[in-house]
């Protein structure tokens, strides 16, 4: 159909009105054709226009000058027939020439008063028609044009009623689509739910899927060789997986069954590894051992064929070994101590390798140990064995450290096995301490091992990587060894020569012993006018305020920068054994027993200068042995404070000789039963009596 605004652009409305012409123009009007009308419809118009080309035709085809009605003009009034003559003339003008001779012969025949009413009459009537041919023309022009927009109305009308039926059909339309859509939204939606819901089936399957063809590769024949692909990592990924969804989702049904069948079968897997494990192993060891017995090799050779055969294939198996480490992890909430679940498959790899090396490196170091303690040089020096054969045992020991790191992550188990690595060293270097007598020996061996083995805990260092060897860890059991027999021979001189000491003659001899310090002291520093400024020398002497390792072999001119014969030579043996004993063990044993052994020392000196001090008195006066005891017991307490001694609890016993004594005292009265007596003796003899056996150090 032809779009309704196209009516509006029909120029047939146009072409039917006629059009101002500017004066002096003249009207071709009764020449012009009409054109055909452009409103034509092809259906709903067509009989609309054919109408209006039918009123066109009837009200005649000629197009008139038509500016709009003529003007109204009044005529003056014939009062004759001359008159209206001129009149009709002056109204008619050129109209009433056409008639011709008809008009004439009309004019001439009038010749009665009825005739000339008669032709008044009609001339009347033709100059109305004549005046109104204009009007009428015009009112039929009028009348077409509301035909015409009659029709245009008509037309809009039912192309408005045509829009609105397509309005409402495009509404039923547009609601039919809507719901369509809402329709089609939900399938959608559907769609994907069942998509989602059939791939969870498929992923939520696929966990149970894979115990068939996993079980099917660790039962079969030659399973041993599938631990060498990369296939079987991810085989034992694919178990964990399994066994985390059947633990996640425990209400499926046979979830309990699956899990227990995949954990079997992930057993089965690293068991695997470690039966492949131990067989490569064993193919190293059997290499190394068959090229070292075919030939003689020196040191430089034999130790590059157990370390470089060792590494060639430490990474392939060190990522195997990695899988069972990475599931022997204590599952969370276990109790405290709980051992992993594969624990025990990691150690038996350990026990292996430690196995497989120690039978390899354990034999070269016992043989090399026992060579250096066969030589001249060592074979009776236990300093210089401990130096040599420590200092060797760390060598291999932290070869043996790189090459683990090399085969396992982490340090668990290498010190089990660096430990069996260093048992030749105990075997040869426990028997020497415990065979040795000298304090001395002792003392220096622990100073050896503390400063070029141990850490010391006490002073802050930095942090020890974590990637190197702790050697202190191997060496400590020696150090115990060395210290606890340090205790006991200190404990041994501490009995002999303190305790038990017994004073000579000449140790007694006071205050004459005084005097011949004091004349010797005189001589070496000059005359001394006076026994009283021989007095002041003596007190002048240097004694030393910091504690000393002191050997009573060593000679005055030693080491230290002062006499020690002059700094001694006044002291009582006790004193000066209990301050060389104190500067030996000084930071060579645990704090805690130097705590306890300084204060037996100084408990034990204080009662020997006690005894010594009874002796003086029996042999010279109590001014004299006061005088020596004062002395002595300011030296040691000024001595003993440079070595920091903790504070001890004195060893405090109960005596119940007393209770003893009462009960044979109301025997003896006869009134052992009876109550009075009991309550008498109550708050005297029935209870114990408190003794403190040592005295504080400080």
């Amino acid at each position: 159909m032809r779009p309704q605004n196209k009516m509006y652009e029909d120029a047939s409305f146009h072409s039917i009105l006629p059009r101002e012409q500017p004066k002096g123009e003249k009207s071709y009007g009764s020449k012009h054709r009409r054109k055909n009308s452009l409103l034509e419809q092809p259906q709903g118009g067509a009989r609309a226009n054919e109408s209006l080309i039918d009123d066109a035709a009837v009200l005649g085809v000629v197009r008139l000058q038509i500016t709009g009605p003529p003007k109204a003009t009044l005529s003056r009034r014939a009062q004759s027939y001359a008159d209206f003559h001129y009149a009709v003339e002056a109204v008619l003008g050129s109209a009433s020439k056409p008639k011709g001779r008809g008009s004439h012969k009309d004019t001439k025949e009038i010749k009665t008063d009825l005739d000339f009413s008669d032709w008044y009459g009609d001339l009347e009537e033709d100059l109305l028609e004549a005046s109104h041919s204009q009007y009428k023309v015009y009112q039929d022009q009028l009348k077409f044009t509301e035909s015409y927009l009659d029709s245009l109305s008509s037309g809009t009308s039912s192309a408005l009623d045509l829009l609105a039926s397509l309005s409402k059909s495009f509404r039923d339309v547009e609601a039919q689509t809507t719901a369509f859509q809402k329709q089609c939204e939900s399938l959608m939606v559907e769609q994907q739910r069942l998509t989602n819901l059939a791939d969870n089936f498929g992923e939520n399957l696929q966990y149970y899927s894979y115990l068939e063809p996993i079980t099917r590769k660790l039962n079969a024949p030659g399973a041993g060789n599938f631990v060498r692909g990369k296939e079987f990592s991810d085989m034992l990924a694919r178990l964990d997986e399994c066994l985390e969804y059947m633990g996640a989702h425990p209400n499926q049904r046979e979830a309990a069954t699956y899990r227990s069948r995949y954990r079997l079968l992930l057993t089965r897997g690293l068991t695997l590894i470690r039966v492949h494990f131990g067989a490569a192993l064993r193919e190293i060891a059997q290499d190394v051992t068959k090229r070292i017995a075919d030939r003689q090799l020196n040191d430089t050779t034999m130790s590059t064929l157990l370390y470089a055969k060792f590494r060639a294939g430490a990474s392939e198996l060190k990522q195997l070994a990695q899988e069972i480490r990475k599931r022997a992890v204590v599952p969370p909430g276990a109790e405290p101590g709980a051992e992993a679940e594969y624990q025990s498959l990691m150690n038996e790899l350990y026990t292996s390798y430690s196995a497989t090396r120690g039978k390899l490196v354990i034999p070269l170091v016992r043989k090399k140990i026992a060579d250096i303690a066969m030589a001249p040089s060592t074979s009776k020096d236990l300093i210089a064995f401990a130096r040599s054969s420590v200092g060797y045992v760390r060598g291999i020991c932290s070869d043996e450290y790189e090459l683990w790191r090399q085969w396992f992550d982490g340090e668990e188990g290498m010190y089990d096995f660096l430990e069996s690595v260093c048992e030749p060293l105990y075997d040869h270097l426990r028997p020497q301490i415990v065979h040795e007598n000298q304090l001395v020996k002792l003392c220096e061996l622990c100073t050896l091992l503390q400063t070029r083995y141990m850490q010391d805990q006490d002073e802050e260092t930095e942090v020890v990587n974590a990637n190197q060897l702790d050697y202190s860890l191997l060496i400590h059991s020696a150090l115990e060894d060395a210290q606890t027999r340090l205790v006991f021979r200190t404990q041994a001189v501490l009995r002999d020569d303190i305790e038990n000491y017994r004073p000579k003659p000449e140790d007694l001899n006071y205050p004459a012993r005084n005097k011949r310090i004091s004349l010797s002291a005189s001589n070496l520093n000059g005359p001394i006018t006076s026994g009283r400024k021989g007095s002041i020398m003596e007190l002048k002497r240097p004694v030393p305020k910091d504690p000393v390792v002191v050997d009573i072999a060593d000679s005055p001119n030693g080491q230290y920068s002062f006499d020690l014969d002059a700094a001694y030579q006044g002291w009582y043996p006790t004193l000066r054994k209990a301050l060389w004993l104190l500067s030996r063990i000084y930071r060579l044993v645990n704090s805690t027993v130097f705590d306890d052994l300084a204060h037996q020392i100084v408990h034990q000196t204080t009662l020997s200068l006690h005894r010594a001090a009874s002796l003086i008195a029996s042999k010279a006066t109590l001014s004299d042995s006061q005088l020596f005891l004062l002395k002595h017991l300011l030296i040691l307490k000024q001595q003993i404070v440079a070595f920091d001694i903790e504070y001890v609890t004195p060893d405090v016993s109960f005596d119940f000789s007393g209770v003893t004594n009462t009960f044979y005292e109301l025997r003896e009265r006869g009134g052992l039963f009876d109550p009075r007596n009991l309550w008498r003796f109550m708050g005297g003899g029935l209870l114990p009596r408190v003794v403190e056996n040592m005295l504080d150090a400080k």
